[in-house]
């Protein structure tokens, strides 16, 4: 009997309910602009707060919203450090091939490390 009930009823591709008496709320467009010189427009709420860049949907690439002044670049904003900026604060590149090739010999030897990266010392005859 519930199979009868559901029969032709394509259920989740459409919906059942209408239009009617229901108010959208108030909208926006807001159009960007590609660095080649594209437009593309995005649909947002009155009330949203417009960010100055926008990610393409069919490229990817960032557009400036149109009419909107270019953001202002900070001065005194640090590049960002990466680990290996912050050990060649501490070291020098010698220092560091310097440990490298002490710790390699370590490993080799059997003296540090997993047992599964020692290499195995071969016997004498």
């Amino acid at each position: 009997m519930a199979e009868r009930a559901l029969r032709g009823a394509r259920l989740g591709a459409q919906s059942f309910e209408d239009e009617r008496g229901v108010e959208m709320a108030p909208r926006q467009e807001v159009e960007y602009r590609l660095p080649d010189g594209r437009t593309f427009t995005v649909t947002m709420s009155d009330e949203a707060e417009i960010p100055a860049e926008w990610e393409d949907p069919k490229t990817g690439q960032i557009g400036r919203r149109v009419g909107a002044e270019a953001p202002a670049q900070d001065a005194d904003e640090k590049p960002v450090r990466t680990h290996w900026d912050m050990l060649l604060e501490r070291r020098s590149v010698e220092e560091l091939e310097d440990l490298l090739s002490e710790r390699l010999e370590l490993l080799r030897g059997g003296e540090i490390g997993p047992p599964h990266l020692h290499r195995r010392k071969k016997k004498s005859a």
